[in-house]
């Protein structure tokens, strides 16, 4: 059977051919009546657009490039992850945009990414997870438009970016064990070359002051077995804490880990507090306090913001949104 042509569709619409090709080419003045009848001539023809051949007129590839400079393992662990792929996907398939995911976890990965983008395959680049000091930041520069879901730190050229208030979320779960009168709060951060390492970091400080020391604070990579690994470390520096605010569900799973091995309970003995409010904080045992970060809407306004570029915008704005603390029973 032949496959259905651009002139079938101008025959069944009863327009020219020209008329249709603006249609698909995105050309606003289309006349209503013209943009009804193409439509429903596409339809009944079941005419499919050869993206190959749209992109030689407009430009455009007709896809966005995911990147998350992460190990290959941490997408399927972290279901943060899955959240932002899911809202990308949905939002890029209303304007007919396909979502490529690459990982940018080493070096060798982070020459294929630039090999990509910078080979006119992608209309814009969304990253995920960036590390002060990356080279993929840089190389990226001058090729198609690029946000990042979460703030990015450490480089000169401004990136535009959605992001949940880290440092603020630190602040509302750290008050929160001050309240409860908790004496000796420890802090599991996250990654210290992440904004939310960092951020969250400051957050634990700034309640705490001179009472944050370093013998209360040990470091995680964002992954389960990391807050394990702190969460034992911290017992043997401080066996009397009584508190532990960890930067992120999943580590804060690891660490409920070490504490039932310690033969800790929870809250009783340590109340323990995560970060995200993912799927995590609701599997564990006890379900975890945490703090909310509103992570669909970060994903949203991100997309946002990249559409916006493509679109010719000169300028975006950063988005910071507010975190919320989620009572549970762990602490």
């Amino acid at each position: 059977m032949k496959r259905p042509t651009i002139h079938d569709v101008a025959a069944a619409a009863g327009v020219s051919r020209g008329t249709v090709s603006r249609l698909l080419n995105g050309d606003k003045y289309v006349s209503p009546a013209a943009r009804v009848a193409i439509e429903r001539a596409i339809s009944e023809t079941g005419y499919v657009v050869n993206r190959a051949a749209r992109s030689l007129v407009t430009q455009r590839t007709g896809s966005v490039v995911m990147v998350l400079s992460e190990p290959h393992e941490k997408l399927f662990e972290d279901p943060n992850y899955s959240t932002l792929i899911r809202v990308a996907i949905r939002m890029l398939a209303e304007r007919d945009l396909s979502l490529v995911m690459m990982m940018a976890g080493d070096e060798g990965d982070r020459e294929r990414v630039v090999r990509y983008v910078r080979g006119g395959h992608a209309d814009g680049v969304l990253l995920v997870s960036t590390h002060a000091g990356d080279p993929l930041l840089d190389a990226l520069g001058g090729g198609p438009p690029a946000v990042s879901c979460g703030a990015v730190i450490g480089r000169e050229t401004v990136i535009p970016y959605a992001a949940a208030d880290d440092r603020l979320g630190a602040r509302q779960m750290t008050e929160y064990f001050v309240g409860l009168g908790r004496r000796r709060i420890a802090m599991i951060t996250g990654p210290m070359d992440t904004p939310g390492g960092i951020q969250r970091l400051e957050g634990f400080a700034d309640v705490l002051g001179r009472k944050a020391t370093q013998r209360l604070i040990a470091h995680g990579d964002w992954t389960q077995a990391s807050g394990e690994r702190a969460m034992t470390e911290l017992l043997e520096r401080a066996p009397d804490l009584d508190a532990v605010f960890v930067a992120s569900d999943l580590m804060a799973a690891g660490a409920l880990a070490a504490l039932r091995a310690a033969g800790r309970r929870v809250p009783d003995d340590v109340a323990v507090g995560g970060f995200d409010d993912s799927s995590v904080a609701v599997s564990t045992h006890p379900p975890l306090t945490t703090i909310r970060q509103p992570l669909a809407e970060m994903a949203q306004e991100t997309l946002r913001l990249l559409l916006a570029l493509i679109d010719g915008a000169e300028h975006v704005e950063p988005v910071i949104l507010p975190t919320e603390l989620v009572i549970r029973e762990s602490a």
